[in-house]
């Protein structure tokens, strides 16, 4: 059942969180110490933002807002939390983001929508293929919406085809919730071990972290080659942790779904001014009814298109296009949302790296891949495993590793006229 508020008219949407602003503005303003200061800072009267358009007279804010004062965002005592959530430490150490009860009713509500944005009911049974541990908020947003729609859920984790496709097997289940890439993987086991993939009880697959569609909506590479092999319909998503909601496709694959009773969006250019529709802009959330830590104009890295006309589905809610680019250096790896400086973090730490370059470049299903090249002396037994322990620990995910020659790297590093080592190259 879609939401009354998604079939209303943008402007009626408008009006509703317009109503909800001033509340969100009055929380914050009295119990997070970070927004206390900026409000202060800039003397801005926070009664005098009645209107979306308003929100530009607000500074924006930051991942190093929240990386450098963390603390000073979270607006309820500990006693109220019920969960710890930390992302994945993309420019340092892990953020940690507070969940109250009421907010973990906020997020089984954005993930029950969203499942029944993407054609699911509670006659579905999902085979959940991402941790529930780890302090990771992914696993918990769909168990939590799974259970809210009525659904099965089979909390399988990720990795280990052997086990999923026992799983598929002994429970018929109807739907994934994967990293699409895993997909292939599924299949290649499958083909190696005779299972007739394509006849099982799997209908759908709701995906997360990986692109599936280039800017016209036609499926990526990625997208085309599941597809080609296992024609079972792929339904993308687009999420964060910090904004505790979820932008999700439906049938139509024209987009992500906005969720107008859980965020305010905008799509706002370098110089923080709103773009027009047609031009990419960076997706800025100010979220609605979150307890432990809520945001106002963060802006998350992303640019994409976004679309105002209503869709064919029902709902009238602006939808957001695939992802465009990523400010700076960003990269998504295998569902997570990585940054350089996380990578040497960890680099610097090991002992018997003596030095490192990173290589990002797009593999052959058209995600990004990374390549750490360490320079070491003598490599002891295990060390691959070592590193990329480290970085499990730290990120959840383990880049390749290839040792080489200590001069070889430090001629990478020092290319000729360069007057700072390099580190970092970008293959995209």
């Amino acid at each position: 059942m879609i939401p009354g508020i998604e079939t209303s008219s943008l402007n009626e949407q408008k009006k509703y969180q317009e109503e909800r602003l001033p509340e969100m503005l009055q929380y914050i303003s009295e119990r997070s110490r970070f927004y206390s200061d900026l409000f202060q800072k800039n003397n801005i009267d926070i009664t005098s933002i009645k209107t979306i358009e308003d929100l530009q007279k607000i500074p924006v804010t930051t991942k190093d807002d929240i990386q450098n004062r963390n603390q000073d965002f979270i607006c309820v005592a500990p006693s109220k939390i019920i969960d710890y959530i930390t992302t994945s430490g993309t420019l340092g150490d892990p953020v940690l983001f507070p969940m109250t009860d009421k907010d973990l009713d906020r997020l089984a509500y954005n993930e029950c929508i969203s499942f029944e944005c993407a054609d699911s009911t509670k006659d579905d049974v999902f085979q959940l293929m991402t941790t529930l541990d780890k302090r990771f908020m992914a696993g918990l947003a769909y168990f939590l919406g799974i259970r809210k729609l009525g659904a099965g859920v089979v909390r399988v984790g990720g990795g280990i085809p052997e086990l999923q496709w026992d799983t598929i097997k002994r429970i018929n289940p109807t739907a994934f919730v994967t990293v699409p890439s895993f997909l292939l993987k599924l299949i290649e086991y499958a083909e190696a071990n005779g299972i007739d993939y394509k006849n099982t009880s799997i209908s759908k697959a709701i995906c997360i972290g990986e692109s599936l569609r280039n800017q016209d909506f036609s499926l990526t590479t990625l997208g085309q080659r599941i597809q080609d092999k296992w024609n079972i319909k792929l339904y993308s998503t687009y999420a964060s942790t910090e904004m505790s909601a979820a932008f999700t496709e439906c049938s139509e694959g024209k987009g992500g779904h906005h969720h107008p009773e859980l965020v305010i969006v905008e799509f706002l250019d370098d110089n923080d001014q709103p773009v027009k529709e047609g031009e990419a802009g960076e997706v800025t959330i100010t979220t609605l009814g979150v307890e432990g830590m809520p945001l106002l104009r963060f802006k998350t890295g992303d640019l994409c298109h976004h679309y105002s006309e209503p869709c064919a589905c029902g709902r009238k809610t602006i939808r957001l296009g695939p992802i465009v680019g990523r400010r700076k250096q960003m990269i998504k790896y295998k569902g997570t949302t990585l940054y350089p400086p996380a990578l040497y973090d960890i680099l610097n730490n090991i002992e018997g790296v003596k030095n490192y370059v990173v290589e990002v470049f797009t593999n052959d299903i058209g995600t990004d891949e990374i390549l750490i090249r360490v320079g070491c002396d003598t490599i002891p037994e295990n060390f691959e495993k070592d590193i990329k322990d480290h970085f499990r620990a730290k990120l959840r995910v383990a880049p390749q590793v290839k040792f080489e020659e200590v001069d070889v790297i430090n001629k990478l590093q020092f290319p000729e006229l360069s007057r700072k080592p390099i580190v970092f190259f970008d293959k995209r």
